[in-house]
């Protein structure tokens, strides 16, 4: 288990996982009146956290499923990516993807948060690559058989 700092500014709870296997934590607005999101319309959310990730981790921001089904609700930039050395607080992108407006109350749970390892590479420059059988082939080239 990996020891994370925050510092939240905003009167809800901290994020949290909902089950003992879950990957992602709830994130949740910090507003002091509602917004309402209109159809193909997005804005930045903000949830009152600032987080200080060890060096090595990345936190990406992700869509909550039962917002997406049901009302159209996604993160923009899915996933963003929120890097080690980022201060700011933690904002999200919505954009409403539905033909109805939807209201955004504080407190609501607007998104999921994975914090994860990554790795850092060093480019090696070659001028040929190792043979697949898979080779060039990419976007739905493989079918159905």
């Amino acid at each position: 288990m990996t020891t994370v700092k925050i510092i939240n500014k905003s009167n809800n709870s901290l994020p949290e996982y909902g089950t003992a296997s879950a990957a992602g934590m709830d994130l949740r607005a910090n507003l002091e009146s509602p917004i309402t999101l209109a159809p193909l319309q997005r804005t930045l959310v903000p949830t009152g956290l600032f987080i200080e990730l060890p060096v090595g981790f990345e936190a990406q921001v992700r869509p909550r499923s039962g917002l997406a089904i049901k009302h159209g609700i996604s993160v923009l930039n899915s996933p963003g990516t929120i890097d080690a050395d980022y201060r700011g607080e933690i904002s999200i992108i919505l954009a409403n993807l539905s033909n109805e407006s939807f209201v955004i109350e504080n407190g609501e749970r607007i998104a999921q948060m994975v914090v994860a390892k990554h790795e850092v590479v060093k480019w090696e420059e070659v001028e040929i690559l190792n043979e697949t059988d898979r080779g060039e082939g990419g976007f739905g080239h493989t079918g159905k058989k």
